[in-house]
């Protein structure tokens, strides 16, 4: 399902490429018995990230975007630096739950996979705006 909604991306040789790269992981980790959700938890966050930042990096005026690695301060970034609006209220708890769950991975603590797929589920709404904005021009 991811790869398939960042197929405009794949391959490119640059953060959106990247994000297409872990949409692909993504899909392999739900067609597999993996019960831990936190390597999924790991890819998704690393999808968004990677496209918040492609989308800071091609559509603002300045074409730069921070070294921060929380998805709700990278979505505040891009409201202010481009055309790209939403009600970032509706999904800060959401991205505050990926940002933790990606950084717990990181060190081998279990998280709870019921809250993170809620979280998901309102994360991929956001998912669609993004991918709709960068389709649109400059």
């Amino acid at each position: 399902m991811y790869a398939e909604l960042f197929t405009p991306f794949e391959n490119a040789q640059n953060l959106a490429g990247k994000a297409w790269q872990h949409a692909v992981n993504i899909d392999l980790i739900e067609q597999s018995n993996i019960k831990d959700c936190s390597i999924h938890c790991f890819h998704y966050q690393q999808m968004l990230e990677m496209l918040i930042k492609h989308l800071l990096e091609t559509k603002s005026k300045y074409g730069a975007y921070s070294h921060s690695h929380k998805l709700h301060k990278l979505l505040e970034e891009l409201i202010e630096v481009t055309a790209f609006k939403t009600d970032k209220t509706k999904y800060r708890m959401a991205l505050q739950v990926i940002t933790v769950c990606a950084e717990e991975y990181r060190y081998n603590f279990l998280i709870d996979c019921e809250g993170y797929k809620d979280s998901v589920n309102i994360a991929n709404e956001l998912l669609n705006e993004l991918l709709l904005f960068s389709t649109l021009p400059c």
